[in-house]
This record gives structure tokens, C-alpha cells and sequence, in this order.
């Protein structure tokens, strides 16, 4: 009994001084690349599914090390294994890397799914999938709100090319909220833009999933995705939020990988902040 009543004012204390209470599975499972299972609340969102096995497809064409097929890696688990427990799918878009054949055929049918507008809302329910849902502002799961956040795959100078503005496309971010819960914010695609820091200062996310592989097109300087410097210009802007680098070491247009990263959080000295996952580990949140 006296463990007990210590523990209920210990509980009660963390609410006060946090302001949440994170259940105590909240966490995130980095698969590969930017495929993970955030638990949030009980709920398991399945994120980006990419279950194709190594080398099943050629590099993506016009971009760097086009050469190398992908995945680079396999998967850690299998995929019966990653789906289970799953309660819904959420794809910031629809490029290969996030979305593939091997995913559309191995998830069930009437998951749920949100997606990030009406275009790969039709491509997806031509797949098969019943109950595929437009995140155009907010919605709910189980109590947990579902917020669209703009992502921007691309720098200006790209978005002006037509053939990159083409392959680039459109894509979204992510934040999950609900009342004494953490806020997680899932980036996306994306280089860093005035909607970043919008969204940051809106919703001061207690964790950020970002993909900073520095992703690059051939013919242009800048990447579409973030990489190190943005991993730095996060933990000053947020600096009391658990940051998770993700979208590394798996496709060929990558030119950030694991390695490359921790030499960058080291130097900075960010190791407390900065989880680099392997594929297959799980982030308690």
C-alpha cells in the first residue's frame, strides 16, 4: 500500500512539473529508412511503409548515386512481424521509398490510412484500401489528434525546374497530439522552410522525428531533404526536445548517412538531445 500511495504522488508530481504524462509504452520503432511504428497513447501509427527487400529496385534516376540499387538494407523483421499491432497507416507521400508495391500488398485492405491530399488518396484506394483518409487539417485517432503540417521536398530553384518539381512533388508533415501526452512532430520530407519554424513555435514539439539523409538531385547544389546543419538549427530552436535523425543508410540518393551524423552530434556536443536509431531499435518517448 505504501509503494503504491508513493508512487500515485510521484506520478502526480511529474504531471505538475511537466505538464504530461507520457504512457509508459510511448515510443518510437525506427524499421528502415523513414518506416517506423510510433505508439502514441496506446495507438500504433504505422509510418511510411518501404517493405521492398535489398536491391529490388534500380537508383533513382537523375539523382546521386544513382548506380546503387535499393534498398541498400533489408529489413530487420519481417513484415508480418512489422505490421502487427499496427492500428493505422500514415504516408506523408507517395514516393517509392515510402510507399511501395510490397507495402500496398501486404497491408490489410480496410486499415486506415491518411494520406496528405486527394491525388494519393486515389492512388492508394486503386490499390485496394477502403478507408483512405485526406489529412487536409486535423483529425482524430482513439483521441489522438492528427495535425497536416506543410512540407516542402525542395528548394525554390527546384520547384521553378519543371522536370525536378515533377519528381519532387508534393508531401506533408505530421504532428500528433492529445491532452498529457507528448507532442510528436514527424517532418517529412522536407529542407528546412518558414513553415518549419511555424510549426514549431505552434504546437513546441517534445519530440521530432526528422529525415536528414541530405537527399540530392543531380544539377543542383542544395538537398531535398534535411541533413546535419539542420539537426544543429533544431536543438537550438527546440532545445528541450528529444530530436530522432531517421532516413539514412537505405537508398542511394542519400549523402548523410549514420556515421556521418554522429561525428556531427558529437562535435556539437548534442548526444543528450539527438538519437541516431538503428534500424529496428525502439525509442522510448
Amino acid at each position: 500500500m505504501k509503494s503504491k500511495l508513493c508512487a500515485s504522488l510521484l506520478a502526480a508530481t511529474a504531471i505538475a512539473t511537466t505538464g504530461f504524462t507520457a504512457s509508459a509504452d510511448s515510443s518510437y520503432e525506427h524499421i528502415r529508412n523513414a518506416t517506423g511504428k510510433l505508439t502514441y497513447n496506446n495507438t500504433t501509427f504505422l509510418i511510411n511503409p518501404f517493405f521492398s527487400a535489398k536491391n529490388t529496385y534500380p537508383g533513382f534516376e537523375g539523382t546521386f548515386n544513382s548506380k546503387q540499387t535499393l534498398p541498400l538494407v533489408d529489413l530487420p523483421k519481417s513484415v508480418d512481424e512489422i505490421l502487427k499491432g499496427a492500428d493505422a497507416v500514415v504516408v506523408t507521400h507517395t514516393h517509392l521509398d515510402h510507399w511501395d508495391e510490397a507495402a500496398a500488398k501486404s497491408i490489410n485492405k480496410d486499415t486506415p490510412i491518411f494520406v496528405q491530399n486527394a491525388s494519393d488518396q486515389t492512388l492508394i484506394q486503386k490499390q485496394g484500401f477502403k478507408d483512405v483518409r485526406v489529412l487536409a487539417d486535423t483529425t482524430t485517432l482513439e483521441g489522438v489528434t492528427l495535425s497536416h503540417r506543410n512540407a516542402t521536398h525542395g528548394t525554390d530553384a527546384m520547384y521553378q525546374n519543371k522536370a525536378a518539381a515533377d519528381l519532387l512533388g508534393e508531401t506533408m508533415g505530421v504532428v500528433f497530439s492529445m491532452p498529457n501526452e507528448k507532442t510528436v512532430y514527424i517532418m517529412g520530407d522536407t529542407v528546412w522552410t518558414p513553415d518549419i519554424t511555424k510549426s514549431i513555435s505552434k504546437f513546441n514539439p517534445d519530440v521530432l522525428i526528422m529525415n536528414t539523409g541530405y537527399a540530392k538531385l543531380l544539377g543542383f547544389e542544395d538537398s531535398i531533404i534535411m541533413g546535419t546543419e539542420d539537426v544543429g538549427k533544431e536543438a537550438a530552436l527546440a532545445p528541450k526536445a528529444k530530436i530522432l535523425t531517421v532516413h539514412m543508410d537505405t537508398v542511394n540518393h542519400t549523402a548523410v548517412d549514420r556515421k556521418t551524423m554522429k561525428k556531427y552530434v558529437d562535435g556539437m556536443g548534442l548526444q543528450d538531445q539527438v538519437t541516431i536509431p538503428e534500424d529496428g531499435e525502439i525509442v522510448k518517448l
